[in-house]
C-alpha cells in the first residue's frame, strides 16, 4: 500500500511514518515549516518529504491520505482530497486498525512526562528482551528513533489527549484500546479545543473505559483529577504511584542525595534501588509509573530498578547542546508552566545555588500562545537568574498578549523580544563563565541553540568576565 501523510513532521505522524515504512508500505508525506530532529529522522529512513500542501500531490495517487491533526479545512490539498472523494483516515485510527491490532499496548497518558516515562518503559521492556515496539512523541537516546516495529506481542505508545484530526475530535488515544495505561498526572492544557479541566477528564475517562478488565491502570495517586476520573467508572485494576502504600520513590540510604539514588516500595515493601543520572522529582514520578506498568507484563521490579541505571533519557530533555567560555547550552521541550518549573528546578538541582541559571522561552503552544497560561509564568521561572522571552510569531503561531507584561512581576530579570538576533546577543552579552543556559521550547526555536553557541564563540575573550 502507499499511504501519504500530511503533517509528516509531527512528532507523533513522523513515528507514524516510520512503523509504516517498517510494515513494508510506500511512505510519502508533506508539511510546512520542517526542522530536526523528526525531518533528519524521516530521510534516514528514506521517506520521501514534499514542502507544503500543494494540490499537485493528488498526482502521486496514493492508495490512502493518512491526515494529521495539524490539517485543517481549507488546506489546499485537504479541499483537492474532499472534493474528489479520495480515501483518508486520521494517524491514530491507522495506527490502531493497522499496527496495535493484537498487541498488548501499553499506553502513557499524562499532561507532563509522557515522553520520558514511554522512553523508560520502553527500554525496561527492551532490557528484559522483550523487544517491545513503540511510537514516542521523541527520541529516546537509548534507541536513537521516536518509533519502531516489532513481532513482540508488546507496544509502548505515548498516548496523547489532544484531539485525532479535524474530522474526529475525540482524543488520539482512544484509538489505542491499551490493556495497561499509565495516567501520569491532569491539568488543563490545550486551551485551543478543551474549555476547562473537565472536558479533559471526560477524555481520559473515555481512555478507562477501553481498558479490560484484565487490563492495568497505573495512576498518580497525587492528583485530584485523575481520581475524579476514576470515581466515573472503573473496571480494571488499579496501582497508585506517588502515594504512601503505592508505589513510592524512597531514599536508598541515609546520606546519600535521593536525585542521584533512591529505593522502589510497592506496598511497604522494598524492591529496588535505581542509581542513575536523571534528576528531579517528576522523574522519580516517571520511574514509578514505568516500573509499575512494566510489572503488568511480567518485568520484575528489581531488575527494572537496575534497568533505569542505563536509561539516557530523551533528546531536548535538558539535553545538552554545547558549551563555550565555561557556558552550557541545554535544550528543553517545557512549554507548559508546570514543565517550565519542574526543569528549572531539575537543572538548579543539578548545578547548585551557585551557579546561574538564564532562562530562554519561546511559548510556542497553541495553549500558551492563546494566553491562557500567561500568569503562571513568573512563578513557573521564579528560580531563574534571568530571563529572555521571544514573542515574535506570525501568521498561526502569533501571540495574542504581551509578552513582556506577562514577564514583568520577574523585574529587572526578565526581558522580551522580537527580535531572535537581538535575543541572541542579550544572551550572549549576560552569560559568564559557569552559565546554564537552559532554552525552552517545543517547536525548532529558530535554530537558536547554535545561534547561541556561535554568539558566545564570537565574544572576545576576557579574563575578567565573572
Amino acid at each position: 500500500m502507499h499511504i501519504h501523510i500530511l503533517g509528516i513532521c509531527g512528532t507523533f505522524m513522523g513515528g507514524l511514518a516510520v512503523l509504516a515504512r517498517e510494515a513494508g508500505h510506500r511512505v510519502t508525506g508533506c508539511d510546512a515549516g520542517v526542522y530536526p530532529p523528526m525531518s533528519t529522522q524521516l530521510e534516514a529512513q528514506g521517506i520521501e518529504l514534499i514542502e507544503g500542501y500543494g494540490v499537485e500531490q493528488i498526482a502521486l495517487e496514493p492508495d490512502l491520505y493518512v491526515v494529521g491533526n495539524v490539517v485543517t479545512r481549507g488546506n489546499p490539498l485537504m479541499e483537492a482530497i474532499l472534493d474528489r472523494g479520495l480515501p483518508y483516515t486520521s494517524g491514530p485510527q491507522w495506527l490502531g486498525e493497522h499496527v496495535l491490532t493484537g498487541k498488548w499496548v501499553l499506553a502513557v497518558a499524562g499532561t507532563h512526562g509522557k515522553t520520558t516515562t514511554s522512553s523508560m518503559l520502553s527500554w525496561l521492556l527492551e532490557d528484559a528482551g522483550m523487544n517491545p515496539g513503540f511510537l514516542i512523541g521523541g527520541v529516546p537516546l537509548n534507541f536513537g528513533i521516536s518509533a519502531r516495529l516489532t513481532d513482540s506481542s508488546f507496544f509502548v505508545i505515548e498516548a496523547d489527549e489532544y484531539d485525532t484530526a479535524f474530522f474526529d475530535k475525540r482524543s488520539k488515544f482512544v484509538h489505542y484500546r491499551p490493556r495497561t495505561a499509565v495516567l501520569n498526572n491532569l491539568e488543563f492544557d490545550h486551551a485551543d479545543i478543551f474549555p476547562d479541566l473537565a472536558a479533559i477528564e471526560t477524555q481520559f475517562h473515555h481512555l478507562v473505559r477501553t481498558v479490560p478488565g484484565v487490563g492495568r491502570i497505573v495512576t498518580n495517586g497525587r492528583e485530584a483529577a485523575l481520581e475524579r476520573v476514576l470515581t466515573r467508572g472503573c473496571w480494571s485494576g488499579v496501582e497508585r504511584f506517588g502515594v504512601q502504600g503505592g508505589w513510592e520513590a524512597l531514599p536508598a540510604s541515609e546520606g546519600v542525595a535521593v536525585d542521584e539514588q533512591f529505593a522502589v516500595y510497592w506496598e511497604g515493601e522494598r524492591l529496588g534501588v535505581v542509581d542513575w543520572q536523571v534528576q528531579g522529582e517528576h522523574n522519580r514520578m516517571n520511574a514509578l509509573a514505568a516500573i509499575a506498568a512494566a510489572r503488568s507484563v511480567g518485568v520484575p521490579p528489581a531488575q527494572a530498578t537496575q534497568s533505569l541505571s542505563t536509561f539516557r533519557n530523551v533528546k531536548r530533555r535538558m539535553e545538552v547542546k554545547g558549551s563555550v567560555d565555561g557556558v552550557t547550552v541545554y535544550d528543553d521541550f517545557a512549554h507548559h508552566p508546570t514543565a517550565i518549573e519542574t526543569t528549572v528546578a531539575g537543572l538548579r538541582t543539578r548545578i547548585g545555588g551557585n551557579s546561574r541559571i538564564l532562562a530562554v522561552l519561546e511559548p510556542r503552544s497553541n495553549t500558551m500562545k492563546l494566553g491562557t497560561m500567561k500568569a503562571q509564568l513568573p512563578a513557573s521561572l521564579a528560580d531563574a537568574d534571568l530571563v529572555f522571552g521571544y514573542g515574535a510569531h506570525e501568521g498561526r503561531d502569533k501571540l495574542g498578549w504581551d509578552l513582556q507584561a506577562a514577564l514583568a512581576p520577574l523585574g529587572d530579570k526578565a526581558q522580551a523580544f522580537n527580535d531572535l538576533v537581538l535575543l541572541v546577543n542579550a544572551v550572549a552579552a549576560a552569560a559568564r563563565p559557569g552559565d546554564h543556559v537552559l532554552v525552552m521550547s517545543n517547536g525548532g526555536f529558530g535554530g537558536v541553540h547554535q545561534k547561541l553557541l556561535d554568539a558566545l564563540s564570537a565574544r572576545p575573550a576576557t579574563k575578567e568576565r565573572a
